[in-house]
């Protein structure tokens, strides 16, 4: 049975793995169920946080400003997680997303994982919610700041042991690390002429956006650029 692990839990700003970008990392190394190391940073997404984020973590766009991108940090927590499985409240979320930054700076990442949200419907009442704050409460464990990453990834930790001794001797199958799949594609840069036209559609219609246009892919271009033409419409031609 797993005992040895990866304690993950992302902030991020959004749930679209694909659209949205990671804003904090917390990495907790369990040895034989002990900690035995941590890694944790806040992100610079590159794009100004929506309100509900903030109001939901607690994080804003000051605290990221001068944080570290993801491509400057993601080779440094695959280092990290080495070869140990990883356990998160709704895993694959977290994985998703640390699967794409992966990718994008060209790094090898394909894990193994354990997902306490998972287990926690196998043993929980069926009319009691799962999400992580009400499984710790459920559980008598206490949270420290619910929806910050270290704080949510030790939460993760201490339900996921307290689930192992009260039913790994019942349902030692559930207690055991499978394979996270999950696939992402690289992305590609915006090409110039799309930066430019997206920059040239902002200025038109005076759009107030959240995300700098140097930093964006292809596909996030494509995409801004078809919202902003279905809303506003395009750029008036010129009457010489």
């Amino acid at each position: 049975m797993m005992n040895s692990y990866i304690a993950l839990d992302l902030e991020t700003t959004g749930l679209e793995a694909k659209q949205e970008k990671i804003t904090e990392i917390a990495a907790i190394k369990i040895i034989d169920g002990a900690v035995a190391g941590q890694f944790v940073t806040l992100v610079n997404p590159m794009r100004r946080l929506g309100m509900h984020i903030t109001r939901l973590t607690g994080i804003t766009d000051e605290m990221l400003k001068d944080a570290p991108p993801i491509e400057d940090v993601i080779g440094d927590a695959v280092e990290f997680f080495g070869d140990l499985p990883l356990l998160g409240h709704n895993i694959m979320f977290d994985y998703s997303f640390l699967k794409h930054a992966a990718v994008n700076s060209r790094l090898e990442f394909e894990k193994e994982g354990l997902d306490t949200l998972m287990l926690c419907r196998a043993f929980m009442p069926g009319d009691v919610k799962r999400n992580l704050s009400c499984a710790c409460s459920y559980y008598h464990i206490s949270q420290s700041a619910a929806h910050r990453a270290q704080a949510d990834a030790e939460a993760a930790h201490r339900l996921y042991q307290e689930l192992l001794k009260l039913h790994s001797q019942d349902r030692p199958e559930l207690f055991t690390s499978k394979p996270l799949i999950y696939k992402a594609k690289r992305e590609q840069p915006a090409t110039k002429r799309q930066k430019e036209y997206l920059q040239d559609l902002v200025k038109c219609h005076r759009i107030d956006i959240t995300v700098q246009i140097d930093d964006i892919s292809r596909s996030e271009a494509s995409r801004m650029i078809d919202t902003i033409i279905s809303q506003y419409g395009r750029i008036p031609r010129q009457i010489s």
